[in-house]
């Protein structure tokens, strides 16, 4: 049934497409970025703030375009947003190349901000292109594909930046970086979308674009979440997300590089990427079946529960070998996470204001993100240690564990009561 129903989706050529420009540029990045990472820790080992502030790099520009980019996915044409973020981040990268080369770190900072800025724009016009070309039935298929994806990335990523940074050392793999985006813009120029998906309010000029505007439809994006009680919690605990992606960003290389193998730490940070892969990709291959089998909100509140305590419990592991083990069972865990919430976000949200939905979830994640790289760059390891961090994500996560158990059971059963309701009206007509 999962197999024919992701064969199904394939068959969508338009879909075929926009997956392999998201593969394409996603690998790219996860290699490049991953060498870049090992370049810092080798050549400022001094400095570990660094890999925070390279973090914070990534999150900080959410917090400058955040109320541009979902007004942008709504109101202009979507495919050419993300084949233009290709192209100038394309750019970018190839000027961050000779920014390393000359190893000015606040060029290379600066340039880091800029292309994580224009990437902003990708993705929510990227998630509306695809809302536009699946059937709500696939919607949970695809966040699970998405998934397996990410977990690929995970298992073979860090090994190929390892070698990419190895053999061709960080200015080849950056180079492909650029390369990735290329091919991506390509990808997504060749696709064909109906206009209704690439501009599902209308054509507008760009003399119609003006501040007032950009306000307003910010603000009806605020409403339109403010007025579904169920929407408005689930992107809450978006919130508290970010803090778990910002220690997620550094915590586990910390682990590994300051307290359980300082001496081998890159070789097992690769190991330590494919164990966690291998754990999303596990979870994610059963995750699809488990979301047709029982309410999408208590496979995402059990997955919270569980991936929440063992997180804490990693944090405090005597042993590399312990660490490994519970860190890999807790990534079993979080991919029925994301395959709940990448699955149910496009069912309840009208496809005309899935921009400015993204538009709203981004910022609050990097904000959250944001504020916790600068806490951790501040912070560790002067006033509090590696362990403590493992505790306050896995907080996090428990967290929003208790408070999507408290609220979404109530509200998805009235938003399925509204709707059986809304059916009914409709039959009786």
């Amino acid at each position: 049934m999962a197999s024919a129903s992701i064969l199904s989706i394939f068959r969508n050529r338009a879909f075929l497409k926009l997956f392999l420009a998201s593969f394409t540029s996603n690998l790219g990045s996860v290699i490049g970025m991953t060498a870049f990472t090992f370049f810092l820790l080798k050549r400022y080992a001094h400095m570990p703030a660094y890999t925070a502030i390279t973090e914070m790099m990534y999150s900080m520009p959410t917090l400058a375009v955040f109320f541009l980019v979902g007004v942008a996915a709504d109101r202009m044409d979507r495919q050419k947003i993300t084949i233009y973020s290709n192209w100038i981040s394309a750019a970018l990268t190839l000027l961050l190349l000779g920014a390393v080369m000359t190893g000015w770190m606040p060029l290379i900072f600066a340039l880091l901000f800029l292309r994580s800025a224009v990437n902003k724009f990708f993705f929510p016009a990227e998630a509306a292109l695809v809302q536009g070309i699946l059937t709500k039935e696939e919607y949970t298929m695809s966040a699970g594909l998405n998934q397996m994806v990410q977990s690929i990335f995970m298992l073979f990523g860090s090994g190929l930046g390892l070698l990419a940074f190895v053999w061709i050392g960080v200015e080849g793999a950056i180079l492909i970086d650029a390369i990735s985006y290329i091919v991506s813009a390509l990808l997504i120029r060749m696709n064909r979308f109906s206009e209704s998906v690439r501009l599902p309010n209308g054509k507008i000029s760009w003399k119609q674009i003006h501040p007032a505007m950009i306000l307003k439809d910010f603000g009806e994006g605020f409403t339109y979440i403010l007025g579904n009680r169920l929407l408005f919690f689930l992107i809450l605990g978006f919130f508290l997300f970010g803090i778990v992606n910002g220690g997620f960003a550094v915590m586990m290389m910390y682990m590994l590089k300051y307290k359980l193998d300082p001496a081998g730490y890159e070789a097992t940070s690769v190991l330590n990427g494919i164990l966690f892969g291998l754990g999303i990709l596990i979870g994610s291959i059963f995750s699809p079946m488990l979301a047709n089998k029982m309410k999408l909100y208590r496979l995402l509140i059990m997955g919270l529960f569980v991936t929440g305590i063992l997180t804490v419990v990693g944090g405090y592991a005597p042993t590399l070998a312990i660490y490994l083990a519970v860190l890999t069972l807790a990534s079993i865990f979080i991919a029925p996470i994301n395959v709940a919430l990448g699955g149910w976000l496009p069912q309840i949200v009208d496809p005309k204001m899935m921009g400015r939905v993204e538009g709203w979830i981004s910022p609050l994640m990097m904000l959250a993100q944001t504020a916790t790289l600068g806490l951790i760059a501040l912070i560790y390891p002067k006033w509090i240690s590696v362990e403590s961090l493992f505790l306050m994500v896995g907080g996090a996560i428990l967290i929003v564990a208790v408070l999507y158990a408290l609220t979404l059971p109530r509200y998805a059963k009235r938003g399925e009561q509204a709707l059986q309701t809304a059916d009914a009206s409709t039959e009786t007509v």
